[in-house]
């Protein structure tokens, strides 16, 4: 069943994009509302699934992970066996921060945050050893401009 979002919604989920640890008292005076209702539709929201997990953003700069690359991946293989085998090895690891399957030349495209070039290698290699793939490029990002997780409500 779709829950219906009003712009009371909106403004409360924007709140918690902008900083979900504020207190509940906070993000009701934000959207000019009382404690209670706010609650309610923050409860609401998690129970059909539109607000997921709580996480803590951290800075991956202060602790070593200072190089960013996306990985461009081709694969001539694309049978459910090796699908699975790879999904597997990109879960199973902890530098994959994002993987997509892609439309067009490319079919996957992999976010990888590692402390430096050395570490990528490590990675690449040890993927590389678990399935095959036709073509892997590596791009590291020479500067972050902008990242977010939040969604334009």
């Amino acid at each position: 069943m779709a829950v219906r979002i009003d712009e009371t919604d909106r403004k409360i989920l924007i709140e918690l994009q902008t900083d979900a640890s504020r207190s509940l008292d906070e993000i009701a005076k934000a959207v000019g509302s009382s404690k209670t209702p706010v609650w309610n539709r923050i409860r609401k929201l998690r129970d059909a699934g539109i607000i997921g997990a709580q996480t803590v953003a951290l800075d991956a700069e202060a602790l070593g992970f200072e190089a960013t690359f996306f990985v461009l991946i081709r694969t001539s293989e694309h049978e459910a066996d090796w699908q699975a085998r790879f999904l597997a090895a990109l879960k199973a690891r902890p530098e994959v921060q994002e993987a997509h399957r892609l439309a067009g030349d490319i079919d996957y495209i992999l976010k990888v945050r590692v402390p430096n070039a050395r570490a990528y290698d490590a990675f690449y290699q040890a993927l590389i050893s678990e399935v095959r793939v036709f073509n892997v490029t590596a791009l590291l990002s020479m500067e972050e401009i902008k990242s977010t997780t939040a969604l334009p409500l």
